[in-house]
């Protein structure tokens, strides 16, 4: 008796709904309004300007990374190996920069 009674209270849980309907969801309050629109621009453009600031050094990152392989790929075979450990250091440092740029962006 104990389990069927616990399983009906289980059944009657699943079936509430599981968000309530709130005032801003029906459609007598979907009126649009210029001042929304321009509210929508101005969130726009502050969520844009903060993307940037985090995907800036990503962005730096990725064109240093694929520009020095273009070039190592380019000159390899007509470097030495001090000119190739040169590009590779080079390389090392840009990327971890970057990502320093990234981390410091993030943290602060």
């Amino acid at each position: 008796m104990t389990a069927q009674v616990l399983m009906g209270s289980v059944i009657d849980e699943n079936r509430q709904p599981l968000l309530l309907a709130s005032a801003n969801c029906l459609p007598e309050n979907k009126i649009e309004r210029r001042e929304d629109y321009e509210d929508l621009k101005t969130r726009v453009w502050i969520e844009t300007k903060k993307l940037w600031h985090i995907v800036g050094p990503a962005i730096f990152s990725r064109i240093g990374t694929y520009t020095m392989n273009i070039i190592t790929q380019g000159f390899a075979g007509h470097l030495g190996e001090v000119e190739l450990a040169a590009i590779t250091i080079s390389n090392t440092v840009i990327v971890g920069l970057s990502f320093g740029l990234i981390a410091i962006k993030n943290l602060g």
